[in-house]
């Protein structure tokens, strides 16, 4: 190939790296807000005792954990990675079962 093929080639695929980049620092910042806030949540009810809203947010938290690893998983195919996204997902829906059990009570 040469220098102009590669550079139609990169015009056609339409991705601005800048863009790509600007994503990926976007959701790392949006993952450390939504730990952090759940962590918040988490002792806010360790100390005032609501565990059906603890429920509910636990299983946001283990389903966007299960969904992150699984992406990494598809391309490191990692015997831990899926060993972690099955757990979370496991989590994930037992949180959501507590929840229905709680709320329905």
């Amino acid at each position: 190939m040469d220098k102009n093929e590669i550079l139609e080639k990169s015009r056609k695929e339409n991705k601005d790296e800048g863009m790509v980049e600007a994503e990926n620092k976007g959701m790392r910042i949006g993952f450390m807000f939504f730990c952090a806030l759940f962590v918040f949540i988490a002792i806010f009810n360790l100390f005032f005792g609501e565990t059906s809203t603890f429920n509910a947010v636990s299983s946001l938290f283990w389903a966007f954990f299960a969904a992150l690893t699984y992406g990494r998983y598809r391309f490191t195919k990692s015997k831990l990675l899926l060993f972690t996204t099955i757990a979370g997902a496991f989590c994930s829906v037992m949180n959501v079962v507590n929840y229905v059990v709680a709320t329905l009570r």
